[in-house]
């Protein structure tokens, strides 16, 4: 059991002001693998202070000094992968397979992309008779969730660190351990006191203090849509920078002319990765009315090939939710998708056989669903696929915007140019044509409820830059 009686703050390990503790919670086997400190709002003003007092060295240390942590930090990760892949799995759930490909594979690459950009991004511009400088933001509130936990802190504190700011880190409580594991990880690197610094808590009391103190100049914040507003609104007391990646309600458009086998497998798999606790997961397909029972066909086939179980064995594809209220809640929304009338193909809101324990969901496929019911709106967050039909190609796009949230999408169609096309008018962040692989070079945020800012690419790294023009005669 990593009991972590300690936080990180000003290139040390303190105790926290707090007595608390909170357990962390193998949501396989439902034992307590862990304990960390609940910290208190005294905590985050003894990190933003450390943070503080350290932004203005470390914004003018060479670029090259900060590239070079970053190769240290990546190499050091690196040596810890195993340990890593196994800890993620075991705080969230995720197949040991996938976390170490997705889960620690993902924000290696994410690092190394940032060791590369540094050593040629143009911090500064010439424009006539003015000079433009792209300078750090300064202190900055990183507030990441469960998920995919030590990827979100990566794709924050790399273009934090590499842009010249300083950072304090709030992990969320139900996926910490990875959070213990990078701040070690931090200090062997020789990451100077107060430049990077982590405070363990509730997000009702980290996560406000963090973006409400006025010392602090930038918050990023992964997360609920509903917490992203409280974020937001804190933030807004003192005009601080907000980017905020929220929900998604993400649908694959399959057009008439589309390989359908490869389009109905490619988004159930966007839809049950990590157990369908994805952000971007592609929760509702829309197909057209005529290929309607063979796409509802080739969904339920290819559900079946989804093996729930013990994320330690090679053969698991879908492990449990993380904790026992994200279990509930996945529950009501199948319930009420039943109330509401859809079909449902497969899976239900019934504990999978032969598991007694675990926070398991089956892998569910409604049918038959209208655009208008709940499951087909709100974002689920676990395994569930809502399967919509359209007379057309018009239509398939209404429904596909018919959304509060614009994260990511999907457009499947035997002529690229034309899923282009379909693709322009899907109001979301990014759109994947043809199963196209996640870039990390390239812009990841949302639109309206999806929220706002980007992560990843020169994208990333410009969210912690602010500029500024100096004039010549």
């Amino acid at each position: 059991m990593q009991c972590r009686e300690k936080i990180y703050i000003n290139g040390e390990w303190v105790s926290s002001l707090g007595k608390r503790q909170i357990e962390v919670v193998n949501p396989a086997t439902e034992r307590v693998i862990g304990q960390i400190p609940e910290g208190t709002a005294a905590d985050v003003a003894a990190a933003v202070s450390a943070a503080r007092k350290s932004a203005e060295s470390w914004a003018f240390t060479p670029r090259e000094e900060r590239g070079a942590f970053l190769a240290r930090l990546h190499q050091k990760l690196n040596a810890r992968y195993e340990e890593l892949a196994c800890t993620i799995s075991s705080e969230v759930g995720t197949p040991l397979t996938q976390a170490r490909r997705i889960q620690v594979g993902l924000p290696l690459a994410v690092i190394d992309s940032y060791v590369r950009l540094i050593g040629n991004y143009p911090f500064e511009e010439r424009i006539g008779n003015s000079l433009v400088l792209k300078e750090p933001v300064g202190v900055t509130a990183c507030i990441t969730p469960w998920n995919f936990p030590l990827h979100q802190m990566i794709a924050k504190i790399a273009p934090a660190l590499a842009a010249g700011c300083t950072v304090v880190l709030k992990p969320s409580e139900l996926a910490p351990l990875s959070a213990f594991i990078l701040a070690e990880i931090a200090h062997d690197a020789g990451i100077p006191a107060g430049v990077f610094n982590l405070v363990s808590g509730k997000g009702e009391v980290i996560g406000e203090a963090l973006a409400s103190h006025p010392e602090v100049d930038m918050v990023s914040f992964t997360g609920s849509t509903g917490a992203g507003k409280r974020v937001a609104e804190l933030a807004a007391q003192t005009i601080k920078r907000v980017a905020l990646e929220l929900g998604g309600k993400s649908a694959a458009i399959i057009l008439d002319d589309a390989d359908l086998p490869a389009a109905v497998k490619g988004t159930v798999a966007g839809c049950f990765l990590n157990s369908g606790q994805t952000c971007n997961a592609l929760s509702r397909m829309l197909v057209p009315e005529h290929l309607y029972e063979h796409a509802a066909w080739l969904a339920v086939e290819a559900a079946r090939g989804y093996l729930v179980g013990d994320p330690q064995a090679d053969q698991t594809r879908l492990g449990p939710l993380v904790s026992a209220r994200q279990r509930e809640r996945v529950r009501d929304y199948i319930r009420r998708g039943l109330t509401e009338g859809a079909d449902i193909l497969c899976g239900g809101p019934e504990a999978p056989e032969g598991l007694y324990f675990g926070y398991y969901i089956k892998p569910t496929i409604f049918g038959n669903v209208r655009s208008d019911m709940t499951i087909a709106r709100e974002e689920i967050f676990g395994p569930v696929l809502t399967i919509i039909k359209y007379k057309d190609e018009e239509e398939a796009v209404r429904i596909a915007n018919d959304t509060i949230y614009g994260l990511a999408g999907a457009v499947w169609s035997g002529d690229e140019e034309r899923a282009k096309r379909v693709a322009r008018q899907i109001r979301t962040g990014q759109v994947d044509i043809n199963g196209g692989c996640f870039n990390i070079h390239t812009p990841f945020g949302g639109r309206r409820q999806s929220g706002y800012g980007c992560e990843l690419g020169r994208y990333g790294l410009e969210e912690y830059l602010a500029v500024k023009a100096l004039q010549f005669k």
